[in-house]
């Protein structure tokens, strides 16, 4: 692996990562690695914690490498990305401990976007499945405020978008320019995009791979129901709201929990999308 820059990207009150609707609908909770062993970390959910203490954070990763020692480790990742500022965190953990400790290598199970894409180049070795997918972009975020607010916000995001391009050009070889493009666009790339241009070094054997879910309508299930409580989380509605909203909309009921709420149609429009499923 290429000598890998450090990323430090400190965030701020008034603006929270996000997650794209896109990454979200792309990604399959489901999936997993076929076989755990006790040097491996899993990185199977949303990057960064919600209001409901879920998701992957620098801390938990911080005490998994402190439980490994000075090992080699597997990083496993199936995860729609989230917060760019964690995950600029646990890629500088990932790296500290391929430099000081032991090697580190990443297995792209199914998704690596967004924030989990940066995790995925701390890697000395990348090993992606050959379904599965890498998407990079720039940082995305909300924030509220008028249009100094936001040009505000723009200019201190840009540096941030210039380390994260600094990170993928040294891991891939590629011209920053073309980059910093691709980042600009968001861009999606299939395993053998990936492999062809230096995110992944080769492919993950199909056997390494499974889903949770006896069959393809459980796994379904569970994928929605992973992306209900992403959406109502993004939402800020709390756990016990959102469960009684799941009711509701299944009740054929909307409107019950998110009346009042800001942006309450748009809320509900987009957990409705996701009914069929979870009542299959």
């Amino acid at each position: 692996m290429p000598d890998m820059p450090p990323l430090t990207l400190g965030a701020r009150p008034d603006v929270r990562a996000d997650i794209t609707t896109r990454a979200i609908n792309s990604w399959d909770a489901s999936l997993r690695a076929a076989v755990e062993d006790e040097a491996a970390i899993s990185i199977l959910d949303p990057i960064g914690a919600d209001m409901w203490g879920d998701g992957v954070t620098a801390k938990r990763i911080e005490g998994a490498l402190r439980r490994i020692g000075g090992r080699a480790v597997t990083v496993k990742i199936n995860s729609p990305g989230g917060d760019v500022f964690e995950g600029g965190a646990i890629y500088e953990l990932l790296r500290q401990h391929s430099r000081d400790r032991g090697p580190v290598s990443v297995h792209v199970l199914g998704l690596a976007a967004s924030a989990a894409s940066i995790i995925a180049m701390a890697g000395d070795e990348v090993l992606i499945g050959r379904s599965a997918f890498f998407m990079i972009h720039n940082s995305w975020v909300i924030a509220a405020g008028n249009r100094n607010t936001f040009a505000e916000v723009a200019e201190w995001l840009a540096p941030f978008d210039e380390a994260m391009a600094e990170v993928y050009t040294a891991r891939t070889g590629q011209d920053r320019d073309k980059i910093a493009a691709m980042m600009d666009r968001e861009t999606w790339l299939t395993a053998a995009r990936s492999v062809e241009l230096g995110f992944a070094d080769g492919y993950l054997d199909g056997a390494e791979l499974t889903h949770d879910g006896a069959d393809a309508a459980a796994r379904d299930h569970l994928r929605a129901e992973k992306r209900f409580d992403l959406v109502a989380a993004r939402a800020g509605i709390g756990r016990n709201d959102a469960r009684g909203l799941l009711r509701d909309l299944k009740g054929d009921l909307p409107g019950a929990v998110t009346t009042g709420l800001p942006g309450a149609a748009d809320i509900e429009a987009e957990l409705a999308e996701l009914l069929a499923d979870l009542k299959s």
